[in-house]
């Protein structure tokens, strides 16, 4: 591929780093409490800083200046690789659970979400799948019929884990890059209607799935019990009110909101920032859709564009679903708020993502 034209989005490499930095200093304060029980108030916020953001950093600069077109070669070993990591979560003596789910492997002290991966290894492979179609994009045998194989094997051993706030996220991703590539709208229409019954029945046949839903449209009738983290979450936004209680003045993350750092960590920073500092969150990453969104109108080739609607649908998407669920909009889901959310899989996947959408920014024709 020819060299870069120009340098990185200087204004979406800022707006990255802030939000990165922030994620830290409220991962710092959120876990806290959490952390003091475990005899070091900063245990969390150094595993974030070591593990998420010094590997991540690492990971960041080979998504960067190793040239995206190269990630083509590796499309097929990545959701190789990935289908192996999903299936290891079921391995006993690898396997780790927590709170019902099955979602991460361990070895020693050491932890992976390979859900987290998924994520990254499907946006590549869809890029390089989309991509070689060519004109047989519009093509229901030839491309539909591929994408729904691979989507289904990844959402399966998503399901099984459980873990429907990650196939959500796969799904609305995968969507948007096959309607990037061009897909029919019959046939958009028609993976549509099959993914809202394959979550119908998802919903409709486990208790807690069922659970979760009746909490979201009544969130008020068991406040103690299957109400009680949308509540507590609920209160901690509220009491931030305009101006917040003050960074690391949370009452809630007194193991009142359970794992304050991690998927419910917007509740804390609402509650110690308030409103309006919260709305600078929201702008970043508002700013992160439109630069990330305009990358990819302008890539250079089908490839670059795929991928950059990926990811910055991985980063939008995400975020919008951490924070309406957070705020009872859409039900509670267990998915990370991006850069924010404690967890060193999570972040590490993250950066090297965004390491590639800036490398594809140098590529883009003004």
């Amino acid at each position: 591929m020819p060299s870069p034209a120009k340098h990185a989005d200087l204004v979406l490499l800022i707006t990255i780093f802030a939000l990165t930095m922030f994620g830290l200093m409220m991962v710092g304060s959120a876990s806290s409490v959490l952390g003091d029980l475990r005899g070091d108030p900063f245990f969390f916020f150094k595993h974030q800083l070591i593990y998420g953001i010094g590997f991540g950093c690492v990971a960041f600069l080979a998504g960067l200046f190793i040239p995206y077109g190269k990630l083509r070669a590796f499309a097929v070993p990545a959701i190789l690789c990935v289908i192996v990591l999903l299936i290891l979560v079921f391995v006993p003596g690898l396997r780790l659970a927590s709170g019902g789910a099955t979602r991460w492997i361990g070895v020693g002290s050491f932890t992976i979400q390979p859900s987290e991966f998924a994520k990254l290894g499907i946006i590549i492979y869809l890029a390089a799948l989309l991509e070689r179609k060519g004109k047989d994009i519009r093509d229901f045998k030839k491309s539909v019929v591929p994408f729904l194989i691979i989507t289904s094997i990844i959402a399966v051993l998503i399901i099984l884990q459980p873990d429907i706030g990650t196939l959500f996220a796969v799904a609305a991703i995968s969507l948007t890059m096959v309607f990037a590539a061009g897909f029919r709208i019959r046939h958009l229409s028609f993976i549509g209607l099959l993914g809202l019954a394959g979550f119908s029945i998802l919903i409709s046949t486990a208790t807690y799935r069922l659970n979760r839903l009746f909490v979201y449209l009544h969130p008020e009738l068991d406040p103690q019990g299957i109400g009680y983290q949308i509540n507590q979450a609920l209160l901690a936004v509220g009491t931030g009110g305009l101006w917040g209680l003050g960074f690391g003045r949370s009452r809630q993350k007194y193991t009142y909101l359970p794992e304050p750092m991690g998927d419910t960590v917007f509740a804390v920073t609402a509650e110690e920032l308030g409103f309006f500092r919260v709305l600078l969150v929201l702008g970043a990453f508002a700013l992160i859709a439109y630069r990330g969104y305009s990358i990819a109108g302008k890539a250079p080739d089908m490839f670059g564009r795929l991928l950059a609607t990926g990811i910055t649908s991985w980063i939008t998407v995400q975020a919008f679903v951490n924070i309406a669920s957070v705020l009872a909009i859409t039900p509670l889901t267990g998915i990370p708020l991006p850069f924010i959310s404690y967890g060193g899989t999570a972040m590490v996947s993250l950066l090297f993502a965004s390491g590639v959408l800036l490398n594809i920014s140098r590529y883009t024709s003004d």
